[in-house]
């Protein structure tokens, strides 16, 4: 029988099917979180000042403020949860007077500067993520559970990112009708005619369903 490893305790050949396992998952969550990145920017291809900055919201969000915040939070979870901080200046975490700043944009802030500093975050956090191993130990002093691994980074700003991409999606769509993740795949468009009456449907069925008897409010344990 092949010697243990003896750093995991397991075999030579399970020890490299880890690894391998390991390397696939990192891999697998980065070019996941590429793609949203990508998506997120895409939302304000073409659009003017006023429309990438406006709210579009009962409480203010904006698709420039999006790209905003998800550059400010991505720095400090790639960057000094892992004691690799990102070498410009930005508002602390723990700053309260700064809290809720990054969720949009002042008229002193400029598209290309939040945008090419989105993009220089993307270099720093893929350089840590390239740098350590999907088990390589962080610290969130944010969370209440705040020791953390790679692995754990990875999965929170994947699933942020796509939140946001999802937020950013339907705010483009209120401004022009657009959809889809990026221009390549952008959702075929119909006319106007196609979707009034696909909203007629919907619309249609929405008022249906409150007659029906069965669709009345559940409560728990009904």
């Amino acid at each position: 029988m092949a010697d243990a490893d003896s750093g995991t305790g397991l075999s030579p050949v399970m020890a490299e099917s880890s690894h391998m396992i390991d390397d696939f998952a990192k891999e697998y969550l980065h070019s996941n979180l590429r793609t949203m990145r990508e998506a997120v920017l895409w939302k304000l291809d073409g659009l003017d000042e006023y429309d990438i900055r406006r709210p579009l919201t009962p409480t203010g969000t904006n698709l420039l403020g999006l790209v905003k915040h998800l550059s400010i939070w991505e720095s400090r979870y790639f960057g000094e949860v892992f004691d690799r901080p990102f070498p410009e200046p930005l508002p602390r975490w723990d700053d309260t007077e700064a809290r809720g700043t990054d969720m949009w944009a002042t008229e002193q802030e400029t598209r290309k500067e939040i945008t090419d500093r989105y993009r220089r975050v993307w270099e720093h956090s893929d350089a840590t993520i390239s740098a350590l191993a999907i088990d390589s130990l962080g610290y969130v002093p944010w969370w209440p559970r705040p020791d953390v691994k790679l692995f754990n980074i990875l999965v929170h700003i994947l699933t942020e990112t796509s939140r946001h991409a999802g937020h950013a999606d339907i705010l483009r769509e209120q401004l022009d009708n657009s959809t889809g993740t990026t221009a390549e795949y952008a959702t075929q468009q119909h006319n106007a005619a196609f979707w009034d009456a696909h909203r007629a449907n919907i619309e249609r069925a929405a008022k249906a369903a409150v007659a029906m008897p069965d669709h009345g409010i559940s409560t728990k344990g009904s």
